[in-house]
């Protein structure tokens, strides 16, 4: 499914064009582990600088502690929403090397692997909402993760819902047309997109 927005400056590949980030999700969908490996896989094959490969994911399927977890740690705002999604998900990196030195890149090399499996996951017909809106520090303690690694968003991840279940204010975020900035404002040197 996609979802209005303006033209693009140039065409995209069709999973580029159908990707978006809905709040509502269908409330009775169930996900396993089968169906989200795709998505896990193509994240997993995601480059990295120097293979460091400084990702990993913690899975909760709702209705498991480990979704409870998650959705306890979400700023309000969010779980009232991503309470219905089928699965949420803790991206961590690794930004602290196996010989205790910082890998700057860690947080850039994890968000690929995230754009991996949201474009794969969107090529299976699901749909991934990103986060930021949460408390890092308690998920991190909760999911007990490695002083070398850090949380750094959390996806929902499902089918589309009906967006008239949402609350009335979040039904008005949802119907807005997508919008990006121009080329113009976000390239510069020799492109020249004015």
């Amino acid at each position: 499914m996609s979802h209005d927005h303006e033209p693009h400056e140039f065409a995209l590949t069709d999973i580029l064009e159908q990707r978006w980030s809905p709040r509502a999700f269908a409330r009775d969908e169930v996900l396993d582990q089968t169906l989200l490996g795709p998505a896990l896989e193509a994240a997993r094959w995601s480059p990295s600088s120097g293979n460091s490969q400084p990702w990993s994911f913690v899975v909760g399927f709702r209705g498991d502690n480990t979704f409870s977890t998650i959705l306890e740690t979400l700023a309000s705002g969010n779980q009232v929403w991503a309470e219905h999604a089928a699965v949420l998900v803790a991206n961590i990196a690794s930004v602290v090397d196996a010989e205790g030195n910082p890998q700057s890149h860690a947080v850039y090399d994890l968000g690929q692997a995230v754009a991996h499996f949201t474009v794969q996951a969107t090529a299976e017909g699901l749909m991934v909402h990103q986060m930021g809106g949460f408390d890092a520090q308690t998920l991190g303690r909760e999911l007990e993760i490695e002083s070398s690694q850090r949380v750094v968003t959390v996806m929902a991840v499902g089918s589309m819902g009906d967006p008239t279940d949402l609350p009335e204010k979040l039904q008005e975020r949802e119907a807005k047309p997508r919008e990006r900035k121009p080329l113009s404002e976000i390239v510069g040197g020799s492109a020249d997109y004015a």
